[in-house]
């Protein structure tokens, strides 16, 4: 199955200029969703980790379904002042504005080795967040996983040049 045409592409969302790469198509099909959390699963095995942990919130929706399936922890990687308990903060840019992302202080130890799950990776900016919030907790960072990898926008290359391996599943120009 080609996960590719079950993406919808929307020009000029959120803004003008941004072609956004929709995955609403993909899960709403239970076939391609099925298809895509296998690939998720098989593609871990590259990886050494005992947590994974996703962005909010599109991350979420594949993460959450691999950790059930794999039974490891699933640590959500959320906007600011959306956990209850104490966090730590990453404030970073977005390639049309800037954001804060949280985890809660508890989530992660300095023995875990932890895998992040994305639904997309545009110019890496959220990825290197999450990393940075691994790498504050004292984790550490089994590598990361994107269905969808917007190829000539860097995000990819970025990560790797930090050290971090990194799959995807599907590949499209960010233009």
């Amino acid at each position: 199955m080609d996960l590719k045409e079950y993406i919808r592409s929307i020009p000029d969302y959120p803004k003008k200029g941004i072609l956004f790469r929709d995955i609403t198509t993909l899960i709403k099909d239970e076939k391609a969703f099925t298809e895509c959390i296998n690939q998720i699963v098989e593609k871990s095995k590259n990886f050494k980790f005992n947590k994974i942990a996703a962005i909010e919130s599109r991350g979420f929706v594949f993460a959450s379904a691999v950790s059930y399936l794999l039974k490891k922890p699933f640590i959500m990687l959320r906007k600011k002042n959306k956990l209850p308990a104490d966090t730590y903060s990453v404030d970073f840019e977005l390639e049309y504005g800037t954001a804060t992302i949280e985890v809660h202080k508890d989530s992660i130890q300095k023995e875990d080795s932890v895998l992040i799950i994305d639904d997309l990776i545009a110019t890496g900016g959220t990825a290197e967040a999450a990393a940075k919030l691994v790498k504050i907790s004292k984790g550490s960072i089994a590598g990361f996983i994107f269905v969808i990898n917007l190829f000539d926008l860097g995000g990819c290359d970025s990560i790797k040049k930090q050290g971090h391996k990194v799959e995807n599943l599907i590949e499209f120009p960010g233009h």
